[in-house]
């Protein structure tokens, strides 16, 4: 069974800096690409950023410039770094892995950011 396990949600003041980790299990191979997703309170869920399997990113324009996505291969794992966090960063933060054969969101981690 695939699944994927996050970290490093908390809370931050504004300017703050944390680092999201996700660890997906199945092969490497089958994985298309990995995303960050937000939901903020009253607001639908958003793309943060993606990677894909060549490695291009795309992010939010809202997040350009302060977050980077990037991925561990050997480890199966995706990373965010969120740097210079604002108020309106706040949210729960889901992984998305799309599997040649499924795709799998994470339970999320939550990101408070205070002003």
């Amino acid at each position: 069974q695939v699944q994927l396990v996050e970290s490093g949600g908390g809370l931050v003041q504004t300017g703050g800096s944390l680092r999201l980790s996700c660890a997906a299990s199945g092969s490497v191979s089958s994985i298309n690409y990995m995303a960050w997703y937000r939901q903020a309170p009253g607001k639908q869920r958003e793309l943060v950023a993606r990677i894909v399997s060549s490695g291009i990113t795309e992010y939010a324009d809202s997040v350009k410039g302060r977050f980077t996505i990037s991925r561990v291969n050997a480890k199966n794992t995706v990373y965010l770094q969120m740097n210079n966090l604002k108020p309106e960063d706040t949210g729960v933060y889901l992984c998305n892995v799309l599997y040649s054969y499924a795709n799998i969101w994470g339970q999320g981690t939550r990101v408070t950011v205070s002003s």
